[in-house]
């Protein structure tokens, strides 16, 4: 595979496009995962749902997943961008 086409405004969309596309399902697992768990939180806090003080332990444990899960996704985002630029050498 070639280096991106990065001057013409069409070979940079189609970058920006493919980056988008490298660790997609990741971001969003991690961001679900995060949104669940500070839904999680809140609801234990009023007490909601009959969720107790052991829904927020499982809620810090799902969070720290959904935040290794988008720094994993950026990490293999960057790998990809390196790898691409140093291709034309």
């Amino acid at each position: 595979m070639a280096r991106p086409d990065l001057e013409t405004e069409a070979g940079r969309a189609a970058y920006r496009a493919e980056l988008r596309r490298v660790g997609w399902r990741q971001r969003w697992a991690g961001l679900a995962c995060i949104v669940v768990a500070a839904a999680l939180v809140m609801f234990a806090r009023d007490g909601r749902f009959g969720l107790t003080d052991n829904a927020v332990m499982a809620a810090y444990g799902l969070l720290a997943i959904g935040w290794v899960l988008v720094i994993y996704a950026v990490f293999q985002r960057t790998r990809h961008h390196k790898r691409r630029m140093a291709e034309g050498l």
